[in-house]
């Protein structure tokens, strides 16, 4: 017995028909109870660990702050790094030093805190100086914020119906980390902290409350904090249920939803489940044109229920989430998932209608022939993923479901392959006699053998066509918009607005900090933060004339002005206002909501709305997207200059924004330590140690992210000193690190298949006639992306490494064929000429069904469609060129490097 024979498993599976039965009922039992306890999600938990120390000490200027508290601080954390600690930022002002910690994505947050504490407790700072360690999870979100409002209460006394009421009934929520109380009343109580503040300390504590308006009116609101491994759709579920209880509980108070993530992500994973369906159907129809046999349809169409079962089960062991990545795993494997059981069905059915078998016989027969090539070329595709599973890193915990799902898809679908469909074969499949599809099927056939003869007999010719597709596809590449995660039309974004304080508010800051400098020098200075008043206003006599500062009243008026303009746009739905939130009074928020079948896209208003804001002195206003996963707040474009001199810097940063303000495509552009001049240093930025200035933008519908962080890089380039460097921040950083992270692990995946062929064929030609075919992929996956001008970024790099397996597989299968055949006893020349035609079809037919299944995705349909579309896009172009280049590309390859062998060994072929 043969080795392919002496490990069929499509043997015992025949042999113990009721077992093999028994197992999959089994595996789809289980597989149904595991979907069913799998929860809906937007993305990945990915967290962040933050821990931020925020220290002060009785020093008046930034420099002194900087080198008696800030750097003691960082030099101590930074001895973190074997803890997980991946990078060190920090502000110093006077006085003040704000210390960020960033720890790997994973690390225990609660752990690091006490690593930080241990470590600060021992340190030396200043006389009187304090710290205070807070960790920020930032995964631990706001889910859902509901407008309270009355026509018969003030807002007074819905503060204390809030408070008494319904606030401790939110908090009881199952999954509820906290509840934010906002907009309560200018002028409540707040909490007296145990020493007295000084001057510009009081500003910021007036500013405890906050003022809250929805759809132009007053009112209170209330913010759900989930809890970090809480699922947001569960949660939003069960508020939204204590909420109507509420209501019938408070008939006079009208809580409304005003903004929440749940509604989105509900959209977006049904569409996603549509599409899933859908490709799963197309799947199944493309089979039944070439096989003319429903039953052999059915048998292969049942693998794909089978198959995702039993990736439910692994799933739900490694608590995954359905959420855009995993399911779109799933759509992906849809096409793989009904390979495995085309090409063990179609030789089948193939060596049943050669005629003389019985379906047993044709069946073991059949499995031994193609068994061990499919199972080989399904581990590549495993471990093409698995390097994937295993990446480090956010993007590593981002695509980790990826890379595992699909493994399991894959390795699930072989077993159903080798055990399922041809047990069902045996029972369901009988031989025929001249078919619908024979004749038409003979002649598509016979040009291909024709095309495939005449291009042995000219293989320079034809390496010469594949080597200068791949050079046209390498041309591409700069021409390629490339970005991180595509714009989503998601039908909601931010606006964010900075107001000056007033100048009482300024003036008291700057008296409290001028006197500080005077008692801490001995001498009579009022300058220092007096610089940034009118001139001509004289800091002290404002200060003592002032009433009590009410900062939030002045932000409150710019707030309405662009709330009125808002909400006259006819594709509005609702506009969530909060001003003074996270402490700071002069800074607010408008939460804008679109109409459900808007109109226009979301980033086309977007830059609607940039031109045609009203304009307010001394206010700055940013219009942002909703962000995926909450990093803090920062652009997506960023960049980081640094240097040793902290003015030069700020110049530096200055030049780089009135640069970039007059180009088109950039907007919202900000930078670090305005307020620096020559005389004054009020802010010093810091990044793991050295001192930094940033530049920050969001950009606009019509520019891609790679093309804005080129022009950046080149403008910087131009005009910072010697001594001015400059690092990528935000997801212009990201998409390096992607691409670097892809970059070993598309290495990974090669050295992993390449491992896998050797095992399989026993030789170094063969597996290298099948990796050189995989560059004539990516021809397709480049050229699809250009023509449909989608951003080639994190989504459709996965793409490509999906194609390594899919491209891998078809080659495999014609290899493996050519040497069973050249074994039996036929010429390298005549082996070819047979094994390609018969491999055809399968070839075909797997091609047809994968580029079917992806359809429904690339067509960018339904919510968060421009997250799936540029994967599908480059998965269908590169399938297309890899399938017609291979089928005469790899035969020749093959021939060729057959030749070279020969040569080496001195055998004759």
């Amino acid at each position: 017995m043969s080795l392919r024979s002496r490990f069929n498993l499509s043997r015992l599976a025949i042999d113990y028909p009721w077992l093999t039965l028994g197992f999959w009922i089994a595996v789809s039992v289980a597989g149904l109870l595991a979907f069913s306890s799998l929860k809906y999600a937007l993305f990945p938990d990915i967290t962040f660990p933050v821990v931020v120390v925020n220290a002060s000490a009785e020093l008046t200027t930034a420099q002194a702050t900087e080198t008696k508290l800030t750097q003691p601080l960082e030099q101590a954390l930074q001895k973190l790094e074997a803890e997980g600690l991946s990078g060190v930022r920090s502000s110093t002002y006077p006085g003040r030093a704000i210390v960020s910690l960033s720890f790997d994505v994973g690390t225990n947050l609660e752990q690091s805190v006490k690593r930080v504490d241990a470590t600060l407790k021992p340190l030396k700072l200043p006389n009187g100086a304090t710290y205070k360690i807070t960790p920020v999870n930032l995964n631990e979100s706001a889910v859902a914020s509901y407008a309270i409002e009355s026509k018969t209460q003030t807002l007074s006394r819905l503060t204390t119906v809030t408070q008494e009421r319904i606030l401790p009934t939110i908090t009881q929520v199952p999954g509820v980390l906290k509840v934010n109380l906002l907009g309560v009343p200018v002028g409540a109580p707040v909490k007296t902290p145990p020493s007295k503040p000084n001057a510009a300390e009081q500003v910021a504590l007036d500013a405890g409350s906050s003022a809250v308006r929805f759809n132009g009116r007053e009112a209170l609101s209330f913010e759900v904090v989930k809890r970090s491994d809480a699922n947001t759709l569960d949660v939003v579920k069960v508020v939204d249920q204590a909420v109507v209880t509420l209501r019938s509980q408070l008939p006079d108070v009208q809580l409304t939803l005003a903004a929440t993530q749940a509604d989105y992500i509900r959209e977006a994973t049904d569409s996603t489940v549509d599409a899933l369906g859908l490709a799963i159907a197309l799947s199944v129809i493309v089979i039944f044109p070439f096989l003319w046999n429903w039953k052999a349809t059915l048998i292969s169409a049942l693998a794909i229920p089978t198959s995702l079962f039993g990736t439910f089960i692994v799933m739900a062991l490694f608590g995954f989430n359905l959420e855009t990545i995993t399911l779109l795993a799933l759509a992906l494997v849809v096409g793989i998932i009904v390979d495995d059981a085309i090409v063990d069905v179609e030789n089948i059915a193939r060596h049943l209608d050669e005629g003389g078998k019985s379906p047993r016989q044709a069946a073991i027969e059949a499995t031994d022939e193609i068994g061990l090539t499919v199972t080989a070329a399904t581990l590549t595709i495993a471990a093409v993923f698995l390097p994937v599973g295993l990446m480090q890193g956010v993007v590593g915990q981002f695509f980790r479901p990826f890379g595992i799902t699909v493994s399991a898809a894959v390795i699930i679908s072989l077993l159903v392959a080798r055990t399922l469909s041809p047990l069902l074969a045996v029972y369901w499949l009988r031989p025929r006699r001249n078919h619908p599809t024979t004749h038409s099927w003979t002649g598509f056939v016979q040009v291909y053998w024709t095309l495939l003869r005449w291009s042995l007999n000219h293989r320079g010719i034809v390496i010469g066509i594949a080597l200068l597709s791949f050079v046209a596809g390498l041309a591409l590449i700069p021409i390629i918009p490339k970005g991180f995660i595509p714009k989503l039309d998601r039908g909601e974004f931010n606006i964010t607005y900075t107001a000056p304080l007033p100048l009482a508010a300024q003036a008291q800051a700057a008296q409290a900090q001028a006197a500080q400098q005077a008692q801490a020098t001995g001498s009579n200075v009022t300058g220092g933060n007096a610089a940034t008043l009118p001139p001509g206003v004289d800091p002290a006599a404002l200060a003592a004339q002032a009433p009590p500062v009410n900062p939030i009243a002045d932000s409150l008026e710019t707030a309405k002005k662009l709330e009125a303009f808002v909400l006259k746009s006819p594709e509005v739905e609702t506009v969530f206002t909060t001003v003074g939130t996270r402490q700071q009074p002069n800074k607010g928020i408008l939460y804008v909501k679109l109409k459900k079948g808007h109109t226009v896209h979301t980033a086309a208003l977007q830059d609607q709305f940039r031109q045609q804001l009203p304009v307010i002195k001394g206010v700055t206003t940013s219009i942002e997207d909703i962000q995926f996963v909450d990093t803090g707040g920062e652009k997506p474009l960023q960049i980081a200059l640094v240097g040793d001199d902290s003015l030069v810097l700020s110049q530096t940063a200055k030049t780089i924004k009135q640069r970039l303000e007059k180009l088109p495509g950039f907007a919202d552009v900000t930078t670090t330590g305005n307020a620096n001049t020559k005389d004054n240093i009020f802010e010093i930025e810091r990044w793991n140690a050295r001192r930094v200035a940033y530049v920050s933008a969001n950009l606009r519908q019509d520019i891609a992210l790679g093309t804005a962080t080129d022009r950046v890089v080149a403008i910087t380039n131009e005009v910072k000193p010697a001594a001015v460097t400059l690092d990528l921040g935000g997801d212009s950083a990201r998409v390096g690190e992607i691409f670097s992270s892809f970059g070993v692990t598309l290495g990974l995946a090669v050295i992993s298949i390449l491992v896998v062929l050797l095992l399989l064929f026993r030789s170094w030609t063969d597996p290298f006639v099948i990796v050189l075919s995989l560059p004539l992929s990516i021809v397709g996956a480049l050229l699809a992306s250009l023509l449909t001008r989608s951003d080639f970024g994190m989504i459709s790099v996965i793409g490509i490494i999906f194609l390594l397996g899919l491209a891998n597989k078809n080659a495999i299968l014609l290899v493996d064929y050519i040497n069973q055949l050249r074994r039996s006893g036929l010429s390298r020349t005549d082996a070819i000429l047979k094994a390609a035609p018969v491999r055809l079809r399968p070839i075909l037919m797997t091609t047809a069904a994968t580029i079917l299944g992806m359809l429904p995705i690339a067509l960018g349909l339904g919510a968060g469609a421009e997250l799936r579309a540029p994967m599908a896009i480059a998965i269908i172009g590169g399938l297309i060129t890899s399938t017609l280049l291979s089928l005469i590309v790899v035969p020749v390859i093959y021939a060729l490097l057959d030749d070279l062998r020969l040569r080496l060994t001195g055998r004759k072929g």
